[in-house]
This record gives C-alpha cells, structure tokens and sequence, in this order.
C-alpha cells in the first residue's frame, strides 16, 4: 500500500524520494501511529515533505489515494475488485478461520454482522423504548442512514469529522501561486554569494574551542564578521498604467529583495526602459537618471531584473517616438540591447500569468530581447530566475 501511495504522491509532483519513503515504513514499524488515519497523516507528510510549500500538493494526493478508505462501504465498494478482496482475505486465515467464518454464512454475514454490530448502540433508545415508532425515534432513524445521511450526519447521528487533509489550509504555500513576502525571501536566497566581511561582531565558535584548548582551557574567544550575502542587483520596476493591478505582489518583492540583497539599487521606469529612469515617483520628472550613467558606473558583474507585465503597444519598443510620455530618440529594444551587452545576468520577471504571454505580442518581443529569460512572479518563477542569475 506504501508503495501505491509513494507513487501517488509522485504523480502529484511531490519530490518525495526512496529515502523518505523507508523512513515512514521505519516509523510504522517502530509503531508510532496505530489505527488513526489523521495521526498517519501526519507521521507521513512529516516524512516525506521536505519542503512546506508542497503541503497542498501532499493533501490532494492523500485524499485522492485515500478515498474511500474511511468505512467499510468504501473498503468494500467498487474500488477494490471482489473476488481478488475475498482471495487476499481469505489467504490470511488459517483452517480454523475459514470453518468458523463459513459456519455463520460467509463473508458477507461476517460483514453485515459487524455493521449491525457497530449500529446497535445507537440504535437503542433508552428514554423511548417504550414507544419505538413514536417521531422521535423516526428522527432518530433517519438520522442513521450512514455518511451520507440527513443533516450531513454520519451513522448513529453523530456529525462526521472533517478530515485533516481535507481542510486545504496551505493551499497558499504552493510554489505556483502568487506569494507573500516570506516566500519571496526564500526564493530570493537562490541567487546567493556569501562572504564574511566587514566588522568582527559574530562569535567563532571552532576557533574559540581551538583556542582555549592550545591555551590549557583557559578561555580565548574569537569573534569573525557576519556572512553577508555579497550579490550584487540592479532593479528596474515598471510603474504605473497596467502595473496599478500588481502593486501589491510587488511591493512585495521590492520588500523581500531589500532585505535579502545588501548591494541593490532599484529604478522606475514606465512601460520600457528607455534614455533615462527615476528612483523617487514624486520627483521623476526632476530627478531623472540617464541610463547611460548606469551601464558606465555599475560594473558588468551586478545581476539585473526587470519587473513588469510587458503589456504596451509593440512600436513602444521598436521604434523613435514610441513612448506614451516623451519623445524617445532611440528605441527601447536599442537600450535592452545595451543592457544586456553589459550585464550576462538579466532576466525580466512578469506578474502576469504565463499562460497569457502568447496572446501579447509586445511580451513576445519583449522575451525575444531578454533571450526568452522571463519568468512568472511565483515562487517556482523566482527560483528559476535566481538560478539562472547564479550561474
């Protein structure tokens, strides 16, 4: 069953591995779950999800495998094949069992005995005993038509529980959604080049033990600069017309990659980048930035990501003139072909849902000059995007 369940989770790309698996027959062995299917769920997602992220993913495919497994109609309805149920079951039973089981009537006055079993104590009314067909105790009967029967209730009237995998509570955690900005920063930290440097304010603890046991145990504490992550960014943020739907998500991103980034410069730019861009919305008509200043005073090895849905007309790309704002003396692809003769790293990140790339033509040109490195902005799409810029 383990098996069939392992391979479920894989069709639902849950990047589970062998290793995990052995792990949770491990844990079952040692028996630490028994006859609870909420408490094996837990022990198995945490077992084999490495990553919270995938716990959507985990539910869908624990409740589509388990399905049907929470009664016996389900045991022994049409999911499993009767005469191979019978042949299995009746391979585990010794002489002895088999004799008694077939005394009674078979297999299935074995089955009906236990439901009827199971049911009697509800069914037994002690305040109406006297009076069995009363309206009460017609209530009380409907009410014990199984799972399904009325008021959601399930058999003997008691309300059935909802099923931890069932209630979808981290549904917001996978990594093809749009995100917050705690996923943000763990995407971010893909594109990561640490170095300890600057002030020695971090305590070293191997050479702190080294040292005070060269010095006879007499105690010599070390301190070293913090690890910081020393990858340098360009930003450029399309603001304004379109990206007012996206000002949110990408708030949010600006927050992460602020924080995650100590050497990163962000700029504003409308649409497209043309001659010159703005870091204060407030002052962009006063306070502008020739982008040319930007190629010449950062050098090549700053990684650059351009942020916006690429959604314009196509000739504000190709051609003088096109800009919704200004006259453009060049044309924008002209200055992306700078850029990226400059920066090897440069990727453009889109809000936008890719699946809807295809019906724009300007988000076609616009991959076309950024050598097709646009990603979607979600989790999976930040990843890659930061592993193409670790390279």
């Amino acid at each position: 069953m383990l098996i069939n369940f392992f391979l479920t989770l894989r069709r639902y790309s849950v990047p589970t591995t062998l290793r995990e698996l052995l792990d949770l027959v491990a844990a079952m062995k040692a028996g630490v779950v028994h006859a609870d299917m909420d408490d094996f769920y837990l022990l198995a997602r945490t077992c084999l999800v490495k990553n919270e992220q995938h716990y959507d993913r985990f539910d869908r495919s624990f409740a589509a495998f388990f399905k049907g497994l929470e009664n016996l109609d389900g045991l022994f309805g049409s999911m499993i094949p009767d005469e191979w149920l019978r042949r299995e079951f009746e391979n585990s039973l010794t002489p002895e069992e088999l004799a008694s089981i077939d005394s009674i009537g078979g297999l299935e006055k074995l089955i009906e005995a236990f439901q009827e079993k199971q049911e009697a104590p509800a069914i037994r009314d002690p305040d109406n005993d006297n009076n069995p067909h009363g309206q009460q105790g017609e209530e009380r009967g409907n009410n014990r038509k199984g799972p399904k029967g009325k008021g959601g209730q399930g058999a003997g009237g008691r309300k059935s529980r909802e099923r931890t995998w069932r209630q979808r509570r981290f549904k917001d955690l996978d990594d093809s959604v749009e995100l917050g900005t705690r996923n943000i920063k763990m995407a971010l930290r893909r594109l990561r080049k640490l170095a300890r440097t600057g002030r020695e304010d971090e305590l070293d603890m191997p050479s702190t033990i080294r040292s005070t046991a060269h010095n006879g145990g007499l105690l010599d504490i070390k301190m070293r600069p913090t690890r910081r992550n020393t990858v340098k960014v360009l930003c450029f943020f399309d603001i304004g017309g379109s990206m007012d739907a996206h000002v949110e998500v990408c708030e949010a991103l600006f927050s992460a990659a602020s924080n995650e980034f100590k050497y990163m410069k962000h700029f504003y730019f409308h649409n497209f980048i043309y001659e010159s861009v703005w870091q204060n919305n407030k002052r962009r008509r006063a306070a502008q930035i020739p982008t040319a200043s930007i190629l010449n005073k950062y050098a090549g090895d700053y990684k650059v990501v351009f942020v916006g849905d690429a959604t314009m007309a196509p000739y504000e790309i190709t051609h003088v003139g096109g800009s919704v704002e200004h006259w453009n003396e060049e044309p924008g692809a002209l200055w992306m072909k700078r850029l990226r003769a400059v920066y090897n790293g440069l990727i453009w990140i889109n809000p936008t849902p890719a699946d809807a790339w295809d019906y724009s033509s300007s988000v076609e040109i616009t991959r076309s000059l950024v050598d097709d490195k646009m990603y979607p902005l979600t989790v999976r799409g930040i990843e890659e995007g930061m592993q193409h810029l670790s390279r």
